[in-house]
Protein backbone atom coordinates (compact mmCIF):
# COMPACT_ATOMS: atom_id res chain seq x y z
CA UNK A 1 0.00 0.00 0.00
CA UNK A 2 1.47 3.51 -0.25
CA UNK A 3 1.48 4.64 3.08
CA UNK A 4 5.68 4.15 3.13
CA UNK A 5 7.50 7.20 4.06
CA UNK A 6 10.61 8.34 2.77
CA UNK A 7 13.64 10.95 3.79
CA UNK A 8 12.56 12.87 1.38
CA UNK A 9 8.91 12.76 3.09
CA UNK A 10 6.90 11.60 -0.05
CA UNK A 11 4.92 8.68 0.73
CA UNK A 12 5.37 5.71 -1.68
CA UNK A 13 4.53 1.93 -2.08
CA UNK A 14 7.19 0.25 -1.21
CA UNK A 15 7.24 -3.51 0.36
CA UNK A 16 9.27 -1.81 3.21
CA UNK A 17 7.15 -1.77 6.59
CA UNK A 18 9.85 -0.35 8.87
CA UNK A 19 10.04 0.30 12.28
CA UNK A 20 7.82 2.65 13.22
CA UNK A 21 4.60 4.23 12.21
CA UNK A 22 3.10 7.69 12.77
CA UNK A 23 0.51 9.77 10.65
CA UNK A 24 0.30 13.87 9.30
CA UNK A 25 -3.75 13.86 9.76
CA UNK A 26 -5.78 12.30 7.22
CA UNK A 27 -4.21 11.96 4.09
CA UNK A 28 -6.74 9.02 2.47
CA UNK A 29 -9.88 8.85 0.68
CA UNK A 30 -10.36 5.23 0.40
CA UNK A 31 -7.22 3.64 0.08
CA UNK A 32 -5.51 6.52 -2.15
CA UNK A 33 -3.33 9.12 -0.36
CA UNK A 34 -5.04 12.40 -1.68
CA UNK A 35 -2.61 14.87 -0.17
CA UNK A 36 0.78 15.64 1.34
CA UNK A 37 -0.18 16.29 5.14
CA UNK A 38 -3.51 17.58 6.79
CA UNK A 39 -2.03 19.93 9.53
CA UNK A 40 1.59 20.60 11.14
CA UNK A 41 1.27 17.56 13.35
CA UNK A 42 3.84 15.22 12.30
CA UNK A 43 4.26 12.18 14.79
CA UNK A 44 6.48 9.27 15.16
CA UNK A 45 4.92 6.18 16.83
CA UNK A 46 5.27 3.10 18.49
CA UNK A 47 4.19 -0.06 16.30
CA UNK A 48 2.65 -1.37 19.75
CA UNK A 49 1.37 0.10 22.08
CA UNK A 50 -0.82 -1.10 25.49
CA UNK A 51 -2.41 -3.78 23.22
CA UNK A 52 -4.56 -1.09 20.74
CA UNK A 53 -5.68 -1.85 16.97
CA UNK A 54 -7.13 0.50 14.56
CA UNK A 55 -7.83 -0.72 11.41
CA UNK A 56 -5.83 1.12 8.61
CA UNK A 57 -8.02 3.29 5.95
CA UNK A 58 -10.74 4.23 8.02
CA UNK A 59 -12.88 7.43 6.44
CA UNK A 60 -11.97 10.56 8.31
CA UNK A 61 -9.52 8.44 10.39
CA UNK A 62 -5.61 9.10 10.59
CA UNK A 63 -3.69 7.57 7.56
CA UNK A 64 -1.06 5.12 8.99
CA UNK A 65 2.32 5.73 8.22
CA UNK A 66 5.61 3.86 7.93
CA UNK A 67 9.33 4.45 8.25
CA UNK A 68 12.03 2.40 7.95
CA UNK A 69 13.89 3.69 11.11
CA UNK A 70 13.29 6.45 13.32
CA UNK A 71 16.22 8.78 11.47
CA UNK A 72 13.74 8.25 8.01
CA UNK A 73 11.30 9.47 10.04
CA UNK A 74 13.06 12.40 11.13
CA UNK A 75 14.30 13.81 7.91
CA UNK A 76 10.82 13.36 6.44
CA UNK A 77 9.83 15.90 9.47
CA UNK A 78 8.19 14.13 11.99
CA UNK A 79 8.89 14.24 15.74
CA UNK A 80 8.17 11.44 18.69
CA UNK A 81 4.43 11.09 19.32
CA UNK A 82 4.02 12.12 23.24
CA UNK A 83 1.26 9.53 24.17
CA UNK A 84 3.14 6.18 23.08
CA UNK A 85 6.71 7.65 23.05
CA UNK A 86 6.70 9.35 25.85
CA UNK A 87 10.12 9.12 27.25
CA UNK A 88 11.43 9.81 23.56
CA UNK A 89 9.09 12.50 23.13
CA UNK A 90 10.38 13.98 26.57
CA UNK A 91 14.04 13.61 25.37
CA UNK A 92 13.41 14.85 22.12
CA UNK A 93 12.15 17.80 23.77
CA UNK A 94 14.60 18.70 26.37
CA UNK A 95 16.99 18.46 24.01
CA UNK A 96 15.34 21.27 21.67
CA UNK A 97 17.38 24.30 21.09
CA UNK A 98 16.45 27.54 22.99
CA UNK A 99 16.62 29.03 26.47
CA UNK A 100 13.06 27.72 27.19
CA UNK A 101 11.49 23.87 27.46
CA UNK A 102 9.29 24.13 24.09
CA UNK A 103 5.27 23.38 23.89
CA UNK A 104 4.52 20.44 21.54
CA UNK A 105 2.36 23.22 19.60
CA UNK A 106 5.46 25.36 19.02
CA UNK A 107 7.62 22.26 17.97
CA UNK A 108 5.28 21.01 15.48
CA UNK A 109 4.83 25.20 14.31
CA UNK A 110 8.46 25.51 13.83
CA UNK A 111 9.43 21.49 12.16
CA UNK A 112 6.66 22.80 9.73
CA UNK A 113 8.06 25.89 8.68
CA UNK A 114 11.71 24.01 8.43
CA UNK A 115 10.24 21.20 6.26
CA UNK A 116 8.51 23.05 3.70
CA UNK A 117 8.28 26.04 2.07
CA UNK A 118 5.82 28.21 2.95
CA UNK A 119 2.12 27.38 0.91
CA UNK A 120 3.52 24.54 -0.53
CA UNK A 121 4.32 20.81 -0.60
CA UNK A 122 8.22 21.52 -1.56
CA UNK A 123 10.30 20.02 0.83
CA UNK A 124 13.08 22.76 2.32
CA UNK A 125 16.89 21.86 2.24
CA UNK A 126 19.12 23.19 4.35
CA UNK A 127 22.54 24.09 3.36
CA UNK A 128 24.79 23.32 6.24
CA UNK A 129 28.15 22.40 6.57
CA UNK A 130 29.78 18.81 6.57
CA UNK A 131 31.69 19.48 9.84
CA UNK A 132 29.51 19.30 12.69
CA UNK A 133 26.90 16.77 11.35
CA UNK A 134 25.65 13.79 14.31
CA UNK A 135 24.51 10.54 13.29
CA UNK A 136 21.16 10.28 12.14
CA UNK A 137 21.02 13.24 9.71
CA UNK A 138 20.08 13.09 5.98
CA UNK A 139 21.53 14.57 3.22
CA UNK A 140 20.84 15.08 -0.21
CA UNK A 141 22.95 14.19 -2.89
CA UNK A 142 21.65 14.33 -6.13
CA UNK A 143 18.67 12.69 -5.91
CA UNK A 144 19.45 10.21 -3.72
CA UNK A 145 19.51 10.76 0.46
CA UNK A 146 21.82 9.82 2.31
CA UNK A 147 22.45 8.93 6.16
CA UNK A 148 25.55 10.09 8.30
CA UNK A 149 26.11 7.40 10.43
CA UNK A 150 29.55 6.45 11.98
CA UNK A 151 31.71 8.67 10.23
CA UNK A 152 30.50 7.46 6.82
CA UNK A 153 27.67 8.67 4.39
CA UNK A 154 25.39 5.47 3.41
CA UNK A 155 22.52 5.40 0.68
CA UNK A 156 18.88 5.16 1.33
CA UNK A 157 17.06 3.47 -0.90
CA UNK A 158 13.44 1.68 -0.81
CA UNK A 159 15.23 -1.52 -0.61
CA UNK A 160 16.68 -0.32 2.10
CA UNK A 161 19.98 0.89 2.99
CA UNK A 162 23.14 0.17 0.16
CA UNK A 163 26.61 2.05 -0.71
CA UNK A 164 28.75 3.67 2.13
CA UNK A 165 31.33 6.16 1.67
CA UNK A 166 33.44 8.30 3.26
CA UNK A 167 32.00 11.44 4.52
CA UNK A 168 33.28 14.58 3.32
CA UNK A 169 34.99 17.20 5.95
CA UNK A 170 34.83 20.55 4.03
CA UNK A 171 31.99 22.44 2.59
CA UNK A 172 28.38 21.99 2.84
CA UNK A 173 25.64 19.59 1.59
CA UNK A 174 21.59 20.49 1.21
CA UNK A 175 20.25 18.91 4.73
CA UNK A 176 16.88 16.79 4.24
CA UNK A 177 16.78 16.90 8.60
CA UNK A 178 14.92 20.05 9.93
CA UNK A 179 17.41 22.12 11.38
CA UNK A 180 16.01 21.92 14.59
CA UNK A 181 15.84 18.07 14.97
CA UNK A 182 20.04 18.11 14.03
CA UNK A 183 20.46 20.55 16.76
CA UNK A 184 18.50 17.69 18.87
CA UNK A 185 20.74 15.25 17.15
CA UNK A 186 23.92 17.09 17.50
CA UNK A 187 22.63 17.54 21.43
CA UNK A 188 22.92 13.76 22.07
CA UNK A 189 18.89 12.32 21.59
CA UNK A 190 19.78 8.89 20.88
CA UNK A 191 17.94 8.19 17.22
CA UNK A 192 16.97 4.69 16.35
CA UNK A 193 18.51 3.82 12.96
CA UNK A 194 19.00 0.65 11.28
CA UNK A 195 21.91 -2.19 11.76
CA UNK A 196 22.08 -2.06 7.84
CA UNK A 197 22.94 1.16 7.84
CA UNK A 198 26.64 0.53 9.61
Amino acid sequence: MRNRVTPTGDVVDVPRRGAWTGNRGVLHDGHEIVRFHAGDLWITCALEFRGRWREQWLPNRYTHLFFHDEAVSFAAGHRPCAECRRRAYTAYRDAWPGPATPSAAGMNRRLHAERLVCGTHLRRRHELPWAGLPDGVFVLRGRHPELVVGGQLTEWTTAGYGTRRKLPRAGTVPVLTPPATVAVLRAGYPVQIDDSAR
